[in-house]
């Protein structure tokens, strides 16, 4: 058991640094917080490792396209690429490493352009798991000979690294020294570097937090102390009566994933399981038919599994229609079609997703669903007719058809500062994300508990499962996280 001293000592401490003061005002929602952690925690860390970190992590090493971490990382946008910086970048200066055909629209075309740069997007290529293949609407195999296929991804922050873990939005980096060194690789297009080098560098990355309060649950990891033992610093913040009535929604309709100190731990693991269906040979969803409530999907517990499909690849598949009008609508995101197999061989297939639409008009982009002869919806695991997707997510490290565009939970601390949103930059401001989650989300998310859905805040829109003013609410403490 944690000493209650300790613990109090610690907080103490911390306090000093602004964990629990609240004279100044919250930032503007969508604004870069005007806080100075990163200075905070180079003082606190042994200076001269921090600053040689630092100095690798900001310089290119040789026999690179000349990009160091902190090119995409930014440093003074909280290790974030916003979209806006971008294009100020490409102005000012076409030869910015940033700008390396790499990462152009179309690496070979006679004059690159960025647009997918000026969404805060790189391109990410990725190796396919062995019982895969990439196939057309036709079933044909159309792997590339080299088994790689390439997604476009926003750049995750590194703030609060030490808090988190495994890294990278799809949870292929085991370590910060995996991560760095696959970044030198892939995205600076350099050779293999020593231990210590991304030792020092990881080392950097492990001092870097988003506020106080997120150094303060570091501390006690680092101390030893179970997720559990450790207390929400928010306990020990003074709350307006607005960010508490938020902190309030947060715990009900966000911490079954988001919660615990970390605010990245999945609490409710029936939330969970209610967002991983089973899925037939066809890979559309299982369904069955309960009495007084009509088709259910069949879910499938996944203890240990921290890694979510919440539909914002079926959100992005929409927006790519022009059905949405999401953030990164406006450019062209990959189309993909896999088949699963048994195991490396690739002689036994499992499933394919996603799966061959099946829609009530025949049409192939109408949104609603048709029924089986059982009167049981055919849907993929988004649950929708969805004839690609341009991101499958954990699957391309697992091989799993359940893993199918799924992705890490993030910490939620510092959420101010890091916009765009979500794997593919989609949600630009964090009140969209919240107008997304209450009309899209938590309406059809069982297990959460909560009350009935409220009458759109839109005239002619969706359902929703906050009112405005809990939405409101709830950006004021998400503001403070």
């Amino acid at each position: 058991m944690v000493s209650n001293r300790f613990l109090a000592s610690l907080a103490s401490a911390l306090a000093w640094g602004g964990l629990v003061g609240c004279s100044n005002p919250a930032p503007d929602v969508d604004g870069a917080r005007a806080t100075n952690a990163q200075a905070m925690t180079e003082a606190q860390a042994p200076l001269g490792h921090v600053a040689a970190g630092k100095r690798l992590f900001s310089e290119a090493f040789p026999q690179t396209n000349g990009r160091s971490c902190a090119t995409c990382h930014t440093l003074s946008e909280h290790t974030t690429l916003r979209p806006t910086s971008v294009e100020a970048r490409l102005a000012a200066n076409p030869g910015d490493p940033l700008f390396r055909r790499i990462d152009a629209d179309d690496p070979d075309a006679a004059q690159p352009t960025y647009e997918h740069l000026k969404k805060g997007l790189v391109r990410v290529v990725l190796p396919l798991p062995s019982n895969m293949d990439v196939i057309d609407d036709a079933g044909n195999v159309i792997t590339p000979a080299d088994r790689k296929i390439s997604v476009w991804r926003g750049v995750p922050t590194i703030e609060d690294m030490a808090i988190s873990g495994p890294y990278q939005l799809d949870g292929r980096a085991a370590t910060l020294e995996e991560q760095a060194r696959a970044a030198i690789l892939s995205h600076s297009e350099g050779h293999e570097v020593g231990p210590a080098p991304l030792k020092q560098i990881a080392d950097f990355e492990r001092s870097v937090f988003s506020s106080p309060r997120a150094q303060f649950v570091s501390k006690l990891l680092e101390a030893g102390v179970p997720h559990d033992q450790i207390p929400n610093p928010e306990d020990f913040m003074l709350l307006s009566a607005q960010e508490q009535r938020g902190r309030e929604v947060f715990e009900l309709a966000c911490a079954a994933c988001h919660g615990g100190p970390t605010t990245n731990q999945i609490t409710n693991r029936a939330v969970h399981a209610s967002l991983s269906a089973a899925l037939k040979p066809d890979g559309n969803v299982l369904f069955t038919q309960v009495p007084g409530q009509g088709p259910v999907p069949v879910r499938v517990p996944r203890p240990g599994n921290e890694f979510v499909n919440i539909g914002f690849g079926a959100l992005s598949y929409l927006g790519q229609l022009g059905q949405l009008p999401l953030y990164t609508s406006s450019v062209e995101l990959p189309r993909y079609r896999f088949r699963f197999y048994t195991d490396g061989t690739r002689q036994h297939a499992v499933t394919e997703l996603p799966p061959i639409p099946v829609t009530a008009s025949g049409e192939p982009f109408d949104p609603t669903p048709a029924l089986d002869e059982n009167g049981l919806p055919i849907v993929g695991p988004n649950g929708l007719p969805q004839w690609f997707t341009t991101d499958p997510g954990r699957a391309l490290i697992t091989g799993e058809p359940s893993d199918f565009e799924a992705f890490d939970v993030p910490s939620l601390r510092g959420i101010a500062g890091t916009a765009p949103y979500y794997h593919d930059n989609s949600h630009e401001t964090l009140r969209d994300v919240v107008d997304g989650y209450s009309r899209l989300i938590l309406p059809f998310t069982v297990a959460m508990n909560l009350p009935p859905v409220h009458p759109p805040e839109t005239p002619g829109g969706l359902p929703e499962a906050l009112n405005p003013e809990q939405k409101r609410d709830l950006l004021e403490f998400l503001k403070r996280l």
